[in-house]
């Protein structure tokens, strides 16, 4: 380096110790070259990402979802509605197929029997829980619920015209989905190690596979097989991640903050509400 510049310099040993000699004249040159040398090579480390905005009043929609899960079993179970309530709802693949749009919602809201309903309940209370506190309690649960709703259009479209389920479980992993994609891509461009940058989305897929395939399974998918709805998993947490890709894009995501959450959190009730009108009212 100090070549470079112009000093004459020669490296020598003595006893062991390395030492730099340079003519007297040029030893203040050479140690402000050799300290501006240190400085400029010094590794800086790197700025760590800001921690997440957390929003406020999280627990709402969560309390919100469970009522809504137990509100709908108790009356189902206590004959409050119509006896056929499982026939009227269920997603029955040929029936949407034939214009039955309503079983999509619907269907995310019936459950076989007790721990089945608290498998979906629990898991949905929590992941919810911390999809709001990411995005806003309105937003988060406007996405879950269109996404799990899509989710559930696109099996019972392209799947065989047999195919019945019931149960929340495919809104759950849209919202785990949801939750692993914009944590992962409001990091993105952060300077940090791959692990760091792709570990939320790696942690949703693994916890996918892990409670999504049958060996921690949160659904009974069918009401007349049994078996596990992988495919329902699969696309709620697929839809999931498209949405909190999509969320985490500056220009939408400005478009979420502009929207005020008690009127998110209306219009994520409106599809189940108005699904459950059409179903009574159908037959």
């Amino acid at each position: 380096m100090l070549s470079a510049v112009g000093i004459a310099s020669e490296l020598v040993t003595d006893h062991g110790y390395f030492m730099l000699l340079v003519d007297e004249a040029d030893i203040a040159q050479a140690l402000a070259h050799l300290r501006a040398y240190e400085t400029e090579s010094r590794v800086r480390p790197a700025a760590r990402p800001p921690p997440p905005r957390l929003h406020p009043h999280a627990w709402a929609g969560s309390l919100i979802y469970a009522l809504t899960l137990i509100g709908v079993a108790l009356a189902v179970s206590g004959g409050y509605w119509r006896l056929d309530a499982f026939d009227a709802g269920e997603l029955h693949a040929a029936r949407v197929q034939h214009g039955e749009w309503w079983r999509v919602w619907t269907a995310l809201t019936l459950h076989l029997d007790g721990p089945h309903l608290a498998a979906n309940t629990l898991a949905g209370v929590w992941f919810g829980y911390l999809a709001s506190r990411l995005l806003g309690v309105g937003n988060a649960w406007l996405l879950i619920v269109l996404g799990a709703g899509l989710a559930n259009a696109i099996e019972a479209v392209f799947g065989p015209a047999s195919h019945r389920a019931v149960g929340a479980s495919t809104a759950v992993f849209t919202s785990l989905g949801l939750i692993s994609a914009y944590s992962w891509r409001t990091r993105f461009s952060f300077p940090q190690r791959w692990a760091a940058r792709w570990g939320p989305l790696i942690a949703g897929i693994a916890l996918l596979g892990w409670t999504g395939t049958g060996g921690q399974s949160m659904d009974e998918p069918t009401v007349h097989a049994e078996g596990v709805d992988v495919v329902a998993h699969a696309l709620g947490f697929v839809v999931g991640v498209a949405l909190g890709a999509l969320a985490a894009v500056p220009r939408f995501n400005r478009l979420l903050e502009r929207l005020p959450q008690p009127l998110a959190g209306l219009a994520a009730l409106a599809p189940v509400v108005s699904a459950w009108i059409c179903a009574l009212s159908s037959g």
